[in-house]
């Protein structure tokens, strides 16, 4: 029976590489001489120092930037409060998302169901296996999908006849 899996992973390395060119970038950047502004990466999770909110924003434009050049979708970045360290200096922690969340893999399920489509799907973990009798059900449920689901990044994998 063949079947497909939906989920939503981000390339870890692409994301380091990225992060070595804003942190290079900020480095020759001339309104950034002499400031302490950076981004630091422990495992999916981001922290970006600057002087002040406006370097700040402008540090995540050029974050933004460097990760779609390098195929990471922006929509997977998960922004946390603005805090303050000490004096002006400020930092952000952002988390970048990796798996559906149960939420959403719910919302899926639901849309499918609700498509009337000849297809089962399943919530398995942070992924959504959908399995059909015909390659061609399987491949409208992923346009429904695409369609449907604009608010994260999702890939369509391990597709099996």
């Amino acid at each position: 029976m063949p079947s497909f899996d939906i989920t939503s992973e981000v390339d870890k390395q692409e994301v380091r590489n990225a992060i070595e060119q804003v942190n290079k970038e900020v480095n020759t950047r001339f309104d950034f001489k002499g400031s302490d502004a950076r981004v630091e990466q422990t495992d999916y999770n981001l922290t970006v120092y600057a002087d002040d909110e406006f370097k700040l924003e402008q540090i995540m434009d050029i974050l933004r930037t460097k990760l779609t050049r390098r195929a990471v979708d922006v929509r997977c970045l998960d922004k946390g409060q603005v805090g303050k360290i000490s004096g002006n200096k400020v930092k952000q922690l952002v988390t970048v998302k990796t798996g559906i969340e149960t939420e959403l893999a719910k919302k899926i399920v639901r849309l499918i169901k609700d498509s009337k489509l000849k297809v089962q799907a399943s919530i398995q973990g942070d992924v959504v296996r959908i399995t059909g009798a015909k390659k061609d059900v399987l491949q409208e449920t992923i346009n429904l999908v695409k369609k449907s689901v604009l608010e994260f990044p999702l890939q369509y994998q391990n597709f099996r006849d």
